[in-house]
């Protein structure tokens, strides 16, 4: 069991549509000091929720005896590489409720993605971004094991 008492990391589902919403508009503010449009976000989930291909989110659901709430997600995305004949996840919408940060919850939902991908035979690794102000999460990404790469990200962005 995680530092963040008793919890459970589980696929996210139609139920937990609201909270995924509500934690990645949060998420983006947070970061980016980018407010997200609610309707467009709620169809993007909805649309990963609904089909795989897009991925799959994980949440971290804490329980005691009067309620259950979740209070850490993560999405994982997919690129495929030629050069290794399998995917990278990519873990993306990180965002932990900050009444739960510092207890472990990031860390039980990486064991959990990294557990998963070594187990199957179509994922050769694991990629994520981050905003290079934010300090913060890096340091927890090389807690982790994680390393900056070579690459830098370049886009052009059709949706601002």
């Amino acid at each position: 069991m995680s530092q963040a008492g008793p919890a459970e990391v589980r696929m996210a589902s139609h139920s937990d549509l609201d909270v995924l919403v509500k934690f990645s508009a949060a998420m983006a503010m947070e970061t980016e000091g980018r407010p997200l449009d609610h309707d467009r976000l709620r169809r993007g989930i909805l649309t990963v929720l609904e089909a795989s291909a897009h991925g799959f989110y994980l949440v971290s659901e804490r329980h005691d005896a009067d309620a259950r709430a979740v209070v850490g997600q993560l999405l994982i995305t997919y690129e495929w590489s030629d050069w290794r004949c399998a995917n990278f996840w990519w873990i993306q919408s990180v965002y932990v409720d900050p009444a739960w940060r510092r207890r472990g919850v990031y860390r039980q939902l990486y064991g959990s993605v990294l557990d998963a991908a070594k187990d199957r035979t179509d994922v050769c690794g694991l990629r994520l971004y981050v905003e290079q102000d934010n300090h913060v999460a890096q340091s927890v990404y090389r807690h982790l094991d994680l390393r900056p790469t070579s690459y830098h990200i370049w886009e052009v962005d059709f949706v601002l």
